[in-house]
């Protein structure tokens, strides 16, 4: 905007922008900058917002399809996180979630490295669980014990596999079949089936 008319307030505004000094001027357009970018934080904030709401129900459909595999082995149900933690919870409702523990235990204890270590583990492991009368004793035979018991003079990796096996295929008999017709598992299942057909309806 120009302006040649005596005492106009454009011409004033001009001649007193070109009495400032430079430094003031850059301040400015450097504020003016700042601003910008802070009114259109929200706006990012939003497009956020939205992309963690799509992984949030991206999550809740791979649980979805979770639940249903766990029906379909053991072997499914022990791959899932969330599948485990549903299973532990049952079992303490039965009184016998040390199985679980053990076995979880045991899948640890065949990740570690250190020799050093693995005496102390395997030692701890069997205090826990394996020993007569120990704290959290698993339901395994006497033969199994002792072959346990005598694996942990030079403890290996593999010195709980057997004890191991014996706890899965229990829990796979016994505990399995009842944790996939308790009531629990019957209500995450038909939740998990709604909310797959909702999916397919919209698609």
């Amino acid at each position: 905007m120009s302006c040649w008319m005596p005492g106009c307030p454009a011409l004033s505004m001009c001649r007193g922008l070109a009495a400032l000094p430079i430094t003031c001027l850059e301040r400015a357009k450097d504020l003016k900058t700042r601003l910008g970018i802070l009114l259109h934080k929200p706006e990012l904030g939003h497009k956020t917002g939205s992309s963690s709401k799509l992984q949030l129900g991206s999550r809740r459909r791979d649980s979805s399809r979770d639940v249903l595999e766990w029906r379909e082995s053991f072997d499914q149900l022990l791959k899932s996180k969330s599948g485990v933690n549903a299973f532990h919870t049952f079992l303490k409702t039965e009184f016998s979630e040390e199985n679980l523990d053990f076995w979880l235990a045991c899948e640890d204890f065949k990740k570690t490295r250190s020799k050093t270590k693995l005496a102390s583990k395997a030692n701890r492991i069997f205090e826990e669980f394996v020993q007569s009368e120990a704290p959290r004793e698993v339901n395994i035979d006497h033969e199994t014990r002792e072959i346990t018991r005598k694996n942990l003079s030079g403890a290996t990796s593999a010195c709980f596999n057997e004890a191991q096996a014996k706890t899965r295929t229990l829990m796979e008999k016994d505990s399995y079949p009842r944790f996939l017709k308790s009531a629990s598992y019957q209500d995450m299942s038909r939740q998990a089936a709604s909310r797959g057909a909702s999916k397919r309806s919209h698609t």
